[in-house]
């Protein structure tokens, strides 16, 4: 096995996108800089330095130069799309109460709740003017629809939490707005300012979408303790936020009553820590095992969307990048 095998997908497409990454991340400290409140770059540096694989920048790069984009619209792009993710994890942290993000202490915990949301406050403003500047009126209403999906995904999300009555389409729905939404726009933006046909750019929407649900699935299997305690957060957050994931929300349908009496306790009163007995259930009903099927599922759907794009070393490691993001549950 060579060297060039042994290194992960996203580590090869950030490599084949070195130039172009390198001016997104200068971008980026250049923008998140404040003349006036220093704890802005604090804070921010704290999370876009703590070590992310940029998959979603990386995404934009990446869909523009499978079109032989050569300007510097992409970059910019890029930063915003970075900007937009890191103002969700910022406040995401806040709602959550969060200890916990990219295997640190989050920004919450090491200064208050108000920096941390008034800070991502500051990069979503940030991430608006960096996309007014490519003056694309089509750009601006992919990534500002984007971010109003996202905002939407989180709201139900928690408007979801603790209520067992929540079904397998709400969760998708949450899915697709709180996460995936942010990879189908990182992906669409860059065949748009690359002047792709649109057929290329409703491919590019499918594959983001489509790995973006992949991620979010594979990340809800990991925090019932798919792969150890090593993917960057505490095992269980979920099952002690009361979120209800896809492995629980099956699990749930087929338990028994003394199984449902006990996520009442757990997930809808808050009155249970037992997450091992959370996970002894999902792994008896067996839909831990099911949501990595699903995982499996929507990645087979994103290299297919990947199939209606020009052939070469950047879509294999599109490809590739699909495959890596469901290889996390093996």
């Amino acid at each position: 096995m060579t060297i060039t095998q042994l290194r992960k997908p996203h580590e090869r497409l950030a490599e084949a996108c070195a130039d172009e990454m390198n001016a997104v991340n200068a971008l980026i400290r250049t923008r998140m800089a404040s003349e006036h409140a220093p704890r802005i770059p604090e804070v921010t540096a704290h999370l876009v330095e703590a070590g992310g694989k940029r998959v979603r920048p990386l995404l934009t790069v990446a869909c523009a130069k499978l079109f032989g984009y050569s300007g510097e619209d992409h970059v910019k792009l890029a930063a915003t799309v970075e900007f937009i993710h890191t103002a969700t994890l910022l406040h995401d942290d806040v709602v959550d109460e969060s200890e916990q993000r990219r295997g640190r202490p989050t920004a919450n915990l090491l200064w208050d709740n108000q920096s941390s949301v008034l800070v991502g406050d500051y990069l979503f403003a940030r991430s608006f003017q960096l996309m007014v500047e490519t003056g694309s009126l089509r750009v601006l209403d992919i990534l500002s629809g984007a971010a109003a999906t996202i905002a939407e995904g989180e709201v139900l999300q928690l408007t979801a939490a603790r209520n067992l009555a929540t079904t397998e389409a709400t969760y998708l729905q949450i899915v697709r707005g709180k996460t995936a939404a942010l990879f189908e726009a990182a992906a669409k933006v860059g065949g748009v300012v690359a002047a792709a046909s649109e057929d290329e750019v409703r491919a590019l929407s499918e594959f983001g979408d489509a790995l973006g649900v992949s991620f979010q699935i594979v990340d809800d299997w990991l925090d019932y303790g798919g792969a150890g305690d090593g993917i960057g957060k505490n095992l269980g957050d979920d099952f002690r936020e009361g979120k209800l994931t896809l492995p629980v929300i099956r699990a749930l349908a087929r338990g028994d009553e003394a199984e449902r009496a006990f996520w009442r306790e757990a997930l809808e009163r808050g009155r249970s820590d037992d997450f091992d007995r959370a996970r002894a259930i999902v792994e008896r009903h067996g839909t831990l095992e099911e949501a990595r099927q699903e995982a499996l599922a929507w990645r087979d759907r994103a290299v297919a969307a990947l199939s209606r794009l020009p052939a070469g070393d950047l879509r294999d490691m599109l490809s590739d990048l699909a495959d890596y993001v469901v290889a996390r549950a093996e």
